[in-house]
């Protein structure tokens, strides 16, 4: 990047060129590794998207962090068409958040999902920032989810004082809440009335050794959710 003169009012103006050839390659190879990708899976196996056009059928619904080194395919040893993904900024599942809703009904009743993973990763961005005080825009609205996970495990954590311990196991707790708030959703308990081959489980990924750790939180059922969540089936509305 170079500086030119300005002449007429004496304002450097930045040289873009070196930028927008490195933006070009950057997104070129986006292209090239596409074409790699397809020329691989069609040497593998010749009727790989012929197969994969006809439909998907996932047993997993993947709800993860939108973090780049936390792919779910990759991390699972899956193939294409076998893991229904969801992910958002630290792995949060809101009762009013429509787009997670709308993912988990369609995984749950059209696909007929077995497992429900909520998958979180140490080292994880949005948790480290919900720890802090600082003011970072939109997203501290989003972030509010991770701190009141906090709020309710504070006792746990406030005596914890080493900091990446203590952000290590608010992962923990905040993936272990995401599952319950699942289960609380009428979208899986009504699944649970249905049938009995759904599971919801909760894991974190360690980045450092690619592996995954079971937080021991599955559920398949309702019934340890507290009775004031436990949900019958629908009432009907009486006419009038």
């Amino acid at each position: 990047m170079a500086l030119i003169e300005n002449k007429k009012n004496d304002k450097p103006v930045i040289d873009t060129t070196n930028i927008q050839l490195a933006q070009a390659d950057s997104y070129k190879a986006l292209i090239r590794g596409n074409a790699e990708w397809v020329d691989k899976k069609l040497k593998e196996d010749s009727n790989f998207f012929t197969n994969l056009a006809k439909g998907q059928h996932p047993q997993v619904l993947w709800i993860g962090c939108s973090d780049s080194r936390v792919p779910a395919n990759e991390v699972t040893g899956t193939k294409a068409g076998e893991v229904f993904v969801h992910r958002n900024i630290a792995n949060v599942c809101v009762h009013s958040d429509m787009n997670m809703l709308s993912v988990l009904d369609y995984a749950v009743n059209v696909l007929k999902v077995k497992h429900v993973i909520v998958a979180g990763h140490y080292g994880c961005g949005g948790v480290a920032a919900a720890m802090s005080n600082k003011q970072f825009g939109l997203i501290d609205n989003w972030l509010r989810h991770i701190k009141d996970v906090y709020r309710l495990h504070s006792h746990e954590l406030d005596r914890i004082t080493d900091e990446t311990q203590k952000q290590n196991r608010l992962v923990e707790l905040n993936v272990s809440e995401q599952v319950y708030n699942l289960c609380k959703t009428s979208i899986i308990q009504n699944a649970w009335m249905e049938r009995h081959d759904l599971e919801v489980h909760g894991w974190v990924i360690d980045l450092g050794t690619g592996l995954v750790k079971d937080i021991k939180v599955s559920s398949s059922s309702p019934h340890n959710l507290g009775y004031v969540y436990e949900l019958d089936s629908v009432e009907a509305v009486a006419s009038h």
